[in-house]
């Protein structure tokens, strides 16, 4: 049967856009085309903290969370919160009504999250030194975690938080993840002992557990950052580590180099 031009460069037209979607990483993590007013009010609400706000400029909480593809309606577990709850300040609030927050909390009592900060939610305490489930099997829309990952490392239980975030999420489920970002040419060390993390090893420590990676954001990069302080990745900001000992050199720095990933648990 014969075409004419016409009705070909349709169906060119038509499988080249279709194989660019297919083959383009871009189109799996570029975040959603439309705005979300409700996750920017949570972002912008007068009862969070005004020490965590001034933060926002390093973490980008509504850049983030878009690309990770947070909705109103699911099940969020964030592994770690700590006692500060930077992030549950603006997810409890997000997902109230709607959704449901999962609080890890560490097993060190200096670390645990304050339960007021997240009200109603169901805290579960978590060290990871076990293959114990966070959640009941497959029941988990979206795992957080931020700035975790060389904490596991200094325990040696990395593979064993990666296998119950697996286990936690539904088919199809978002693991997204922030960590400071150690140099691509240095070997990593697997105590991660400075906090930096090679994202190419968090990235195989991810795909080991059995998760697909979907992409990666530079929204977290900070060129200023050598990543190669006195005190590691904490002589940085917020936690000057050095206290008074080269203060301004490092507020110009700014917080770390961070790479932000996104991985997905196959669907069946």
């Amino acid at each position: 049967m014969k075409m004419n031009p016409k009705t070909l460069r349709l169906a060119f037209t038509v499988c080249f856009v279709a194989a660019v979607a297919i083959g383009s990483p871009d189109l799996w993590t570029r975040p959603a085309a439309a705005d979300d007013p409700a996750l920017r009010a949570a972002i912008a609400a007068p009862e969070r903290t005004p020490r965590y706000a001034v933060r926002d400029v390093w973490r980008h909480p509504y850049e983030v969370l878009t690309f990770f593809g947070l909705r109103q309606d699911m099940t969020v577990v964030e592994i770690w919160p700590g006692r500060r709850g930077w992030w549950t300040e603006i997810l409890v609030p997000y997902l109230k009504g709607r959704g449901t927050y999962v609080p890890i909390a560490n097993s060190n009592p200096k670390k645990k999250i304050r339960s007021e900060q997240v009200g109603a939610a169901r805290m579960v305490v978590a060290d990871f030194r076990t293959d114990a489930d966070l959640t009941p099997p497959g029941t988990a829309d979206m795992v957080l975690t931020f700035r975790n990952l060389h904490n596991w490392m200094k325990r040696g239980v990395a593979d064993n938080a990666f296998r119950a975030f697996y286990r936690a999420l539904k088919p199809g489920g978002i693991l997204g993840m922030v960590d400071h970002r150690a140099k691509p040419d240095k070997p990593q060390d697997p105590l991660a002992k400075d906090g930096y993390v090679r994202e190419d090893y968090a990235i195989a420590l991810a795909e080991k557990a059995g998760f697909k990676f979907v992409g990666t954001s530079e929204v977290n990069a900070n060129p200023k950052d050598t990543r190669d302080h006195p005190a590691g990745v904490w002589t940085l900001a917020p936690s000057f580590r050095l206290k008074d000992k080269d203060r301004a050199k490092y507020e110009a720095i700014g917080e770390s180099d961070r790479f932000t990933l996104k991985f997905m648990k196959p669907a069946k």
